[in-house]
């Protein structure tokens, strides 16, 4: 081995200067290529899968649940699923019952709420709020059912205005009150998704009533530095496209709808370290009010023509850009009437060209966009509860019931993949077949019927229910064991009133459940001196209580309650009564009238 290196070597040297230049690059790069390999198949990187997302959104002014169906319809159009809605909580406004209404609204609707908080006003301003509010707003936000696993909250609304902190910008001190919210947040559910004010990056500095952003939030960072930071999950942007808001799509950098990045740059310079997902809550171009009187603005369709280039262009692709939702979906007057996205009720469709009435432009431009269906993940939580009997037999059909009990945030519906199975014993569909799941909402308590099937095989089986969506596990039962055992026998005793053994081949005997359900009947059955048998009796499970009918024609019938077991069924019936002439199962009026018309 040591001879054959020396070889190679002596003819390397051997080699003009420039070929053993170029072989010894060659040498450096597999060495390289080399060491690339090693690292995929020994050490492979951990790639986390992004869940589809759909970006598409719109702020509401006030949460009208009137409007959540037009609001579904333009951010869940073409293919999409699952888009955000902005609303606004103010103090005055906690009220957990129609708050936990308006989420269930929104959750049968596949709508994701972004949840501002507001104080309350005085006067021109907002109250400033205070680090002892917070307890209450935790309280309040944790009471409720929220729609996904993230809760997304911004806490407070541009406060480098002084009108939107009691009068006054000062950044010390939102730092402190958002801190205390954010920290209480976290401590009472860590699935609170927390966010600072969105800021009016178009701001001069000009205090006390307004701030430039970048003083502000180095203000803020000198106040509480990276303890804020760690609290903070991502970033709500208002991002407009200034001057006067009819700037461009395509314009680049603070002032315009790219205002998210030089925010993202500023924050990194400030100390922050995370990859902050960028929530675009308020965005949007002042358009001529049609019919108003309002016309020194951006036209109808130039607007609606932004906000697809804005889309398409910008916002995603940028894997940053989380959620997109306008400012805003209806305000009828000022100071934002020119951002509406929904026309005034006195435009009538003669007074427009275009077919539909209710929306400007930006509303069909947007719905006509094609989106994403977004899979957001969403806590699925409850029980599969079942009290069923353990021995059943061969050949037999049993409609059973289990109790499905869910206490997370999504609604079982077949509608949207969710689906019951067994798992362990008759996975073919002829074995079982549940009813479909429909409108199971959170808290909800329902019944689930289910028929099983049993073959010829004889033995212990294991069953578990589960629940799924799209195939994936998402609730399991615990076990169930069942034991399946040959056809039961039964003999029965009967006799004729006022004296006499039965007799005869003309007996029928019925046999319902606790539920006084039908599972089993024979005609025919032959009865000799008083006694009779019923064979192979299907459809029963043992060790339950049934309720057992014998019938003959023109006798009242007789009923009996047995328990079955594996062997030795027997049970003696009253005698028959020769009052049914009609043989309607009663004795009444008609029996006797039916004598004479013989």
């Amino acid at each position: 081995m040591i001879q054959l290196v020396i070889e190679y070597w002596n003819l390397f040297v051997s080699l003009p200067a420039g070929r053993q230049v170029g072989i010894w690059l060659l040498v450096i790069i597999m060495k390289y290529f080399f060491l690339v390999l090693i690292t995929l198949f020994i050490f492979p990187s951990i790639i986390f899968a992004t869940p589809p997302n759909n970006k598409f959104g719109i702020s509401l002014a006030q949460p009208n649940t009137d409007q959540f169906i037009e609001v579904k319809n333009l951010v869940n159009s073409n293919g999409g699923n699952w888009g955000y809605v902005t609303l606004i909580i103010e103090e005055k406004d906690r009220n957990v019952k129609k708050w936990q209404g308006i989420f269930d609204h929104l959750r049968t609707l596949h709508l994701i709420p972004i949840i501002r908080l507001a104080t309350s006003a005085e006067g021109e301003n907002w109250r400033r709020p205070e680090t002892k509010d917070a307890e209450g707003w935790v309280s309040f936000l944790n009471s409720l059912n929220w729609v996904t696993k993230n809760r997304y909250v911004i806490l407070f609304n541009e406060p480098n205005h002084g009108s939107e902190w009691g009068g006054e910008v000062d950044a010390k001190n939102y730092a402190k009150v958002v801190l205390e919210f954010a920290k209480k947040l976290k401590e009472k559910n860590k699935d609170f998704f927390v966010m600072l004010a969105g800021l009016d990056a178009s701001a001069p500095s000009s205090t006390p009533g307004l701030e430039d952003e970048k003083a502000f939030l180095q203000g803020l960072t000198l106040q509480e530095g990276q303890t804020l930071w760690s609290y903070i999950d991502g970033l709500a942007s208002h991002s407009y496209p200034n001057p006067a808001f009819a700037g461009s799509p395509y314009a680049v950098g603070r002032g315009t709808v790219r205002t998210y990045e030089w925010e993202l740059a500023l924050l990194k310079e400030l100390g922050m370290t995370k990859e902050l997902q960028v929530f675009i809550t308020e965005t949007g171009w002042k358009r001529s009010s049609y019919g108003l009187g309002v016309r020194s603005y951006l036209g109808e369709e130039t607007v609606a023509n932004y906000f697809q280039a804005a889309f398409n262009d910008v916002w995603l692709p940028d894997d940053r850009v989380w959620a997109v939702t306008p400012f805003v979906f209806d305000y009828q007057g000022e100071p934002f009437l020119e951002f509406s996205w929904k026309l005034p009720t006195s435009v009538t469709i003669s007074a427009r060209s275009y077919k539909d009435s209710e929306f400007y432009q930006q509303y069909y431009t947007v719905q006509a966009m094609s989106k994403i269906k977004g899979e957001p993940e969403i806590i699925e939580k409850g029980w599969i509860n079942f009290k069923l009997p353990t021995d059943l037999v061969v050949q037999s059909t049993y409609h059973f019931k289990i109790k499905l009990n869910n206490d997370g945030q999504a609604v079982w519906d077949k509608d949207d993949s969710y689906g019951l199975g067994v798992r362990g014993y008759g996975r073919e569909k002829t074995n079982y077949i549940f009813d479909d799941l429909k409108d199971v909402k959170p808290f909800d308590e329902k019944d689930i019927y289910f028929t099983l099937k049993t073959n010829d095989d004889l033995g212990s089986k294991k069953i578990k229910f589960f629940l799924e969506k799209n195939g994936k596990n998402i609730l399991e039962s615990n076990q169930w064991n069942i034991n399946i055992l040959p056809l039961p026998s039964l003999k029965f005793q009967t006799s004729f009133f006022p004296f006499g053994e039965g007799r005869g081949g003309d007996y029928e005997i019925q046999i319902f459940d606790i539920d006084d359900k039908l599972v089993f009947k024979k005609k025919n059955l032959s009865v000799k001196q008083g006694i009779g048998e019923l064979k192979n009796i299907q459809n029963i499970a043992l060790d339950e209580l049934y309720r057992i009918v014998l019938i003959k024609p023109y006798h009242l019938p007789r009923q009996e309650f047995n328990v079955f077991k594996k062997d030795n069924n027997q049970i003696k019936f009253k005698s028959l009564l020769p009052f049914d002439l009609n043989n309607d199962g009663t004795f009444n009026f008609r029996d006797i009238t039916s004598i004479f018309k013989k």
